[in-house]
């Protein structure tokens, strides 16, 4: 299986590379545009800034290519994000893929959301076997709104947001798996058998 990890200049790139490998898979990081397209599977992970990390992709051609892949693809983190339509952080226009918005935590004082939390609410196949008793790592200061279409997991922080979205062959995990021990395992599982 040919896995491709797209490099946008964010952090976080190399724990997926290192999740992967414990799963039998040695991924191939890049942002080569054709080597992308040939994947069988294409992941989008990171930990950053929005505005920064769209500049990088525009740079590169890489915004477009990404909303036209077709192969199940899996946003992971700020990779959760930029395929939102708009973020707060930096007043960032992002690639649109959900029509959602990603909003900072209020207050200041309880941000960035650290720790682990359970999933609610949970469907489709990116989440089979996981349930309410299942718990996942979050770092993250901004989130996903709720829509009432595309997310397909909630978590509770603060206020409800998405955990999951998902739409066509577009997955986005605002935790990490790759840190988020078995259940992390079981989801990236479950995307290497979509």
């Amino acid at each position: 299986m040919d896995v491709a990890i797209i490099k946008y200049n964010s952090g976080n790139v190399l724990s997926v590379l290192y999740a992967l490998e414990r799963l039998g898979i040695n991924a191939n990081l890049t942002d080569d545009v054709e080597e992308i397209k040939k994947a069988d599977k294409v992941i989008f992970p990171g930990q950053g800034e929005a505005s920064s990390a769209m500049r990088y992709l525009r740079e590169r051609n890489l915004d477009q290519l990404i909303k036209d892949l077709k192969q199940p693809f899996f946003g992971i983190c700020l990779g959760q994000q930029l395929l939102c339509e708009y973020s707060e952080e930096n007043d960032t226009e992002c690639l649109g893929v959900f029509p959602v918005k990603v909003r900072k935590f209020p207050p200041a004082d309880k941000v960035p959301h650290v720790g682990w939390n359970s999933l609610q609410e949970t469907q489709g196949q990116l989440l089979e076997g996981i349930n309410t008793h299942d718990y996942v790592y979050y770092v993250h200061s901004y989130f996903a709104e709720i829509h009432p279409e595309f997310t397909v997991a909630k978590t509770h922080y603060i206020e409800d947001f998405s955990a999951l979205l998902q739409k066509d062959n577009f997955y986005a995990m605002q935790a990490h798996p790759e840190k988020s021990s078995h259940s992390g395992q079981k989801i990236l599982t479950n995307f290497l058998k979509l």
